[in-house]
């Protein structure tokens, strides 16, 4: 067997960080979130965007193992989950600015 084959459950996964990667909202998201958890509501009022938009976009980066989620009463936070995908972040952030 070759080992330098990537099996195709890999490969799904490392298309869809690529793919989650791959729009500004999501990246402004995961950027906001290396500062710290945040809810919905501050997400949005800080990115200037909707709650339902960052609700959608929470949803998909949650379902990717990305973020994660707290509850503390009534109130959702949310925090990075993969530090390895936000290494990837950083680098292609220091990318377009080099």
């Amino acid at each position: 067997m070759n080992h330098n084959i990537l099996d195709d459950e890999t490969l799904l996964i490392v298309s869809q960080t690529f793919k989650a990667l791959s729009d500004p909202t999501r990246v402004k998201i995961l950027h906001l979130l290396c500062t710290g958890r945040h809810s919905v509501g501050c997400i949005a009022e800080s990115l200037s965007l909707s709650q339902s938009s960052v609700s959608h976009q929470l949803r998909f980066l949650k379902n990717l193992r990305l973020v994660k989620f707290e509850r503390e009463g009534k109130s959702i936070y949310y925090s990075l989950d993969d530090d390895h995908v936000i290494l990837l972040l950083k680098q292609a952030i220091e990318h377009a600015k080099h």
